[in-house]
């Protein structure tokens, strides 16, 4: 190590009591972090691309600075999907700090590392306070039985008004009007539920016929619309 003249030349002056670093929640323990490995938490965290035409929500956990579990979702880019492929093979077995310094590809997915990193490093997790964490596979959770993601697509125009197209139940076939042609419900696909229908042995249309559902007063409606053509 290279000290300046100035240095050098100056006089010690003992250094008083060291206390180490604030300890943050971790996996319902208090933790002193010092090294990666001290890291464990569950959380999850969203970043953006520079032209900000896609979005990727990133889901991690980790135990003893170690990314156990990823799960990635990304919007609107068809591209970032591709990304999001090859980021859940880069990410596991990686310690945080390596992730932080790693090309996941995609800007929005390590837009969502950075963000993830300076939760969990600053014991802002979702399992700060559970005990020994969350499972490897808690992440799953989210998606539900179908294994989607929670989507929701929605176009209006002033001229014609708004169309549901995708809600978080699945893809959206019929939309509710009343008299005063005011959305008054919707009907719509559970993709996932339908998807197994068929790969238990279903015929595709018994299956979009059981994994139909309708959500408000839709069967009350004055008219329905299909919110793609119409």
């Amino acid at each position: 190590m290279i000290y300046s003249a100035e240095v050098q030349h100056m006089c010690s002056v003992a250094k008083g009591a060291y206390h180490g670093p604030a300890p943050i929640p971790e996996e319902g323990k208090w933790v002193q972090v010092k090294e990666i490995k001290d890291v464990s938490g569950f959380t999850h965290g969203i970043g953006w691309c520079a032209p900000q035409q896609g979005c990727c929500k990133l889901t991690l956990n980790v135990k003893e600075g170690i990314i156990e579990e990823a799960l990635v979702e990304t919007l609107g880019c068809s591209g970032m999907t591709h990304s999001a492929a090859m980021a859940s093979e880069i990410l596991i077995g990686k310690t945080l700090l390596e992730a932080l310094n790693t090309d996941l590809v995609c800007d929005a997915i390590n837009t969502a590392m950075r963000e993830l990193f300076l939760q969990i490093v600053y014991g802002r997790s979702q399992s700060a306070f559970s005990e020994d964490g969350l499972a490897v596979g808690a992440s799953l959770e989210d998606l539900g039985k179908g294994l989607r993601s929670q989507v929701g697509t929605m176009f209006a125009t002033k001229a014609k008004g708004p169309r549901y197209l995708e809600m978080a139940e699945g893809y959206v076939t019929r939309i509710a009007l009343d008299e005063d042609d005011l959305i008054t419900g919707y009907e719509f696909i559970n993709l996932g539920k339908m998807m197994d229908f068929i790969k238990k042995g279903d015929d595709a249309n018994e299956a979009l016929k059981k994994a139909k559902g309708n959500y408000g007063r839709f069967a009350d409606a004055a008219k329905y619309i299909d919110p793609r053509h119409e």
